[in-house]
């Protein structure tokens, strides 16, 4: 099975298994403009609806840690965006971002203090939940972001599953996949560029790779694959920085977290 059809076969079992919408989950997620206070209210309503709730919950009892009944799920805190690495910033376009917003997140709580991220976007029906990853990486990265680059554009490299902050001209690691990838020092932005663009500038929209169908959560020589045998989406869904539709590959948020 190649790791597209793997992918997919993911995102068909999490849809069954938790309830997420078919088509929220399959199709392409439109990448919102801005972060605005309407955008956050239309996440926040999405994430406490009674069907994401009820989701939730058997979420959280997957593994047996605690009933779907006295999952008793709860979110905490606002939604906030979720930057990943920009397909235009790898390309090489003139005033690109070095990251785009992807998404907005909401952090679910259970009874038992499990952790989750309800990833939210507006789909064709709407805004809508579209993947649960578990954990806290997305909330815990932008409070370290903000700690060491004040202002600074906190962001994922889905490939490799590294988090930085970039500000100033510089882009600076937040977990060690970024410090393997740049070093504990962190890089200029040029230089981080010129690292992105050799690893992906040939897996963009257009180019043969991706003309393949192979763009579903492609990596670097020698990264790990999506853990094999798991139905569930239990780890953060890497969206395919080609962006011809989303495919959520599964991959382990490390232990150590």
């Amino acid at each position: 099975m190649t790791l597209s059809a793997s992918a997919a076969v993911a995102v068909l079992a999490t849809t069954v298994l938790l309830g997420l919408a078919p088509q929220a989950a399959a199709a392409p997620v439109p990448q919102p403009q801005a972060a605005t206070a309407e955008h956050r209210a239309a996440a926040a309503r999405a994430a406490t609806a009674p069907d994401t709730l009820a989701t939730l919950s058997r979420f959280f009892a997957r593994e047996g840690r605690v009933s779907p009944a006295s999952a008793q799920p709860r979110i905490e805190g606002e939604a906030i965006p979720v930057h990943h690495l920009s397909p235009d910033f790898v390309a090489g376009r003139t005033d690109a971002p070095v990251a785009r917003l992807e998404f907005l997140a909401s952090q679910a709580v259970s009874s038992d203090g499990q952790r989750a991220a309800l990833w939210t976007a507006r789909t064709e029906t709407g805004w809508q939940v579209v993947n649960i990853a578990t954990g806290d990486d997305e909330f815990r990265y932008v409070r370290l972001g903000a700690a060491k680059l004040p202002g600074g554009t906190v962001f994922r490299e889905p490939q490799i599953d590294a988090w930085y902050v970039a500000g100033g001209g510089r882009v600076l690691p937040l977990d060690e996949d970024a410090v393997r990838a740049v070093g504990a020092g962190g890089t200029t932005l040029g230089g981080y560029r010129v690292r992105v663009a050799g690893a992906y500038g040939d897996k963009l929209p257009g180019s043969p790779y991706a003309e393949r169908g192979a763009a579903g959560g492609f990596a670097e020589t020698g990264s790990a694959g999506p853990s094999a045998g798991v139905p569930l989406v239990a780890g953060a869904g890497a969206l395919a920085l080609a962006g011809a539709g989303v495919l959520l590959r599964r991959s382990r948020r490390r232990a150590a977290r």
